[in-house]
């Protein structure tokens, strides 16, 4: 599958992405925000409608999936998947470890995935049988010897479930859980693609939240799942594993337990 022309494509849409969440960081709450908008409001939106402005004028064939307006069936079986802010709540505690999320779906599965992030420009892509990128340069996972020692990260204890808190902490409990490290949702698949983090759990994840971060993944040489194991795909549950040495899974499944089911 040669994906140039979408990779192309991706780029453009990240950089106009960029140029609309860049002015709102860090700022007060714009006075002309109705109600309770908040700049963010502001920022995701802008940027979501750069995003399906191009998607429209150059593959008008392609379904949009985007987290602020919905979905836009195609004819193709092609669907591009966004998410112009992951991470709203970091990006509004202006702590820049959000993320513009681009995915590629053929048939429900994601061949393209990337990750960027506008203020540190730095921009992760992962493409189908292809090596993943940090701003062009290779990255890879690292390898883990053993859960005993796996840095484990998740995006906070608010997007679990009662009971899904508990397979988590069952997991962590299994870790270096001194390591471990909350908030970044996004941004931890990127690290763990690039080698610095081994193990992200997470719940409650929407198709626009996992998608992008498949490719990145797994073109780095890392493993995503669903908590039974199986590939993430239109539709999965949205409770996702990322695992920089697969060799893991096996250990990382029986800290889970039962509990998974």
């Amino acid at each position: 599958m040669n994906l140039a022309a979408e990779i192309a494509l991706a780029h453009r849409l990240a950089d106009a992405a960029r140029a609309e969440i860049l002015p709102h960081f860090r700022t007060p709450l714009d006075p002309e925000a109705k109600g309770d908008e908040t700049p963010v409001t502001i920022a995701d939106r802008n940027a979501e409608e750069a995003m399906r402005r191009i998607l429209k004028a150059e593959v008008p064939q392609d379904g949009v999936v985007g987290e602020e307006f919905g979905a836009e069936q195609g004819r193709s079986g092609r669907q591009w998947v966004l998410d112009p802010i992951d991470g709203t709540t970091s990006f509004i505690a202006g702590r820049a470890i959000f993320g513009t999320l681009i995915a590629l779906l053929v048939d429900g599965f994601p061949v393209l995935g990337l990750i960027d992030q506008p203020i540190q420009q730095e921009r992760w892509l992962g493409v189908a049988g292809e090596g993943t990128t940090l701003n062009g340069k290779p990255v890879s996972t690292r390898h883990c010897r053993e859960l005993a020692s796996a840095a484990i990260g998740t995006t906070g204890p608010q997007y679990f479930s009662r009971e899904e808190g508990d397979v988590f902490m069952a997991l962590a409990g299994q870790t270096a859980h001194k390591r471990m490290v909350m908030g970044g949702d996004c941004y931890n698949y990127a690290l763990l693609a690039s080698g610095h983090l081994d193990l992200v759990c997470e719940a409650g994840l929407k198709l626009y939240d996992f998608a992008a971060l498949v490719p990145v993944v797994e073109g780095a040489g890392g493993l995503m799942c669903d908590w039974h194991g199986e590939p993430l795909h239109a539709a999965s549950d949205g409770r996702v594993l990322a695992l920089g040495d697969p060799a893991r899974l096996e250990d990382v499944l029986e800290a889970m337990g039962g509990h998974s089911h």
